[in-house]
C-alpha cells in the first residue's frame, strides 16, 4: 500500500529543519556510511550524521508531528518508528534501484526494528530541483512521486525504489522506517480501508449500530493480526 500523507510538517516546523539543515556543515557526510553491500554501489548522496545533536533536534520535530498525524497513525500502526535520517542530493546525485535492509539497529538504545515501511518526507520545494524523484517499483508498474515540501509517502519496504539523477539544484529529504503493529502489507490495507471507512461514517452520523459493528470487526482484526 502506497498512500500519500500531505502536510505532515507545518510552515513553521518545516522552516526549523531548514534553518538546522542549512547551518549543518561538518555534520554533512557520505550517504553511503549507512547503506549496506547491495546499496552502496549505487548510493551516490549526502546524509546528517544520525548522532550528531543537530539530528537529535530535527528527529525531534519530525516525530513529534508523525505523533499528531491521523493518517500516519491510520495507514502506518506505528509499533517503533526508526529515527528519522536527512539527506541531500546535489546536481548529478542519486540513489540507484535498491530494497531497503529488513531490519536494523536503533542508533540510541540498540533494539532490532523490522523495517515493515518505509518513509520519505520531501524537505525541499519541488520547484527548487529537476529530477530526484522518488520512483517505486511494484506488480504495478512504477510510481514516480515528487512531492511538496512537508509532504510525505509511505510504502512498503519490501518495494525495490531509486532516488532519479539530479540535474538542476538540491534536494533535501527526511527518511526513516517504521515496524507496524501489523506486519503484512495486505492486512495493514484492510484495516486502513475500515478506519477511513469508520472515520467518514461517524462526520456523517450515519447509523449507530452499524458503525458500532463495524468498529468491532476493525478492532477484533487487530486483535488477531498484531504484535506488540
Amino acid at each position: 500500500m502506497l498512500v500519500t500523507i500531505p502536510k505532515v510538517l507545518d510552515t513553521q516546523q518545516l522552516r526549523a529543519i531548514r534553518q538546522l539543515l542549512e547551518h549543518a556543515g561538518e555534520a554533512w557526510i557520505d550517504g553511503r556510511i549507512t547503506a549496506g553491500y547491495q546499496g552502496a554501489p549505487v548510493k551516490c548522496n549526502q546524509q546528517i550524521d544520525e548522532f550528531s545533536d543537530l539530528a537529535l533536534q530535527c528527529q525531534q520535530i519530525i516525530l513529534t508531528a508523525l505523533e499528531r498525524h491521523p493518517l500516519f497513525i491510520s495507514a502506518a500502526l506505528p509499533n517503533m518508528v526508526y529515527p528519522p535520517m536527512f539527506n541531500r542530493y546535489g546536481e548529478h546525485m542519486y540513489f540507484g534501484e535498491h530494497v531497503d535492509g529488513s531490519v536494523r539497529i536503533h542508533p540510541h538504545d540498540g533494539r532490532k526494528l523490522r523495517t515493515d515501511i518505509s518513509a520519505t518526507l520531501f524537505l525541499s520545494d519541488r520547484d527548487a530541483y529537476d529530477g530526484g524523484e522518488l520512483e517505486i517499483i511494484d506488480t504495478y508498474g512504477t510510481h514516480s512521486i515528487k512531492l511538496e515540501a512537508g509532504d510525505m509517502v509511505v510504502y512498503p519496504a519490501t518495494s525495490l525504489h531509486q532516488v532519479r539523477p539530479i540535474t538542476r539544484g538540491v534536494r533535501t529529504g527526511c527518511f526513516f522506517w517504521v515496524q507496524s503493529l501489523v506486519r503484512d502489507d495486505a492486512q495493514r490495507s484492510i484495516l486502513h480501508e475500515m478506519d477511513t471507512a469508520i472515520q467518514t461514517l461517524n462526520q456523517t452520523q450515519a447509523d449507530s449500530q452499524a458503525r458500532r459493528s463495524l468498529i468491532g470487526c476493525y478492532h477484533n482484526l487487530m486483535r488477531q493480526w498484531s504484535e506488540t
